[in-house]
């Protein structure tokens, strides 16, 4: 379980400070699929990187496992991204001169898993996503569906709790797009965890909660059930 309390996020600004997000309060339990909304500017994606410990916020408490967060070394928060989190973002990330199983396997060489292991797991994962025929292709041969679906596996690779995906399907063709949302859909039906960034009203009500923000704040929060079920 994840629990955000008064979570503030602010950037100088000469003598001024510009606030990102304000007073968040938000609890994310285990099985839910939390959607964020909102409008252009809103602190969608700047609440997404607290949320992952991409970033930290500038006040306010933080707890992952009933842990707290606020305060840890570099290191540590490290540590905790690689062993808890799985990252999707919008423009794929993969590294261009590793194959599509090196790619997946990265995250592994990171929490010292053995070469073999690696190697078994990326390929069972990029089976799951439909891309057993891929294991050596390199990202430039590859579709952007193809790409984003290795992002997904390449998420999994450490078992993550939860898995963060910003704008998934935003730099893909519908279809392209259906297809990564269900394979989203599956994992959370098997019990992951899932917090997607989306500024599609129809994605965002595939969620079990949609949590809609306004000029860094929390507007209001729609809730539908305790798994997905689209």
């Amino acid at each position: 379980m994840l629990t955000l309390k008064g979570i503030d996020k602010c950037w100088a600004r000469g003598a001024d400070s510009v606030y990102g997000l304000k007073g968040i309060d938000l609890d994310i339990v285990r099985g839910e699929f939390v959607t964020i909304m909102g409008p252009s500017g809103s602190g969608k994606s700047t609440l997404l990187q607290i949320i992952g410990l991409l970033d930290l916020a500038s006040a306010g408490s933080y707890a992952i496992e009933g842990r707290d967060a606020m305060g840890l070394p570099d290191k540590e928060l490290a540590r905790i991204r690689n062993r808890h989190f799985g990252f999707v973002f919008q423009r794929f990330h993969l590294l261009p001169d590793l194959s599509a199983l090196e790619n997946v396997m990265l995250p592994m060489s990171y929490a010292g898993i053995p070469g073999g292991q690696r190697k078994a797991r990326a390929a069972e994962l990029l089976e799951r996503v439909g891309l057993s025929h891929r294991l050596g292709h390199r990202p430039s041969t590859m579709s952007g569906g193809e790409q984003q679906r290795v992002a997904v596996a390449r998420a999994l690779a450490n078992d993550p709790g939860f898995l963060l995906a910003d704008e998934p399907t935003g730099n893909l063709p519908s279809e392209k797009g259906r297809e990564i949302m269900d394979i989203l859909k599956n994992l959370n039906r098997e019990g992951m965890t899932i917090v997607m960034v989306t500024h599609d009203e129809a994605l965002g009500a595939l969620g079990t909660r949609t949590v809609h923000l306004k000029d860094g704040a929390l507007d209001s929060v729609v809730e539908r059930g305790t798994r997905s079920e689209a």
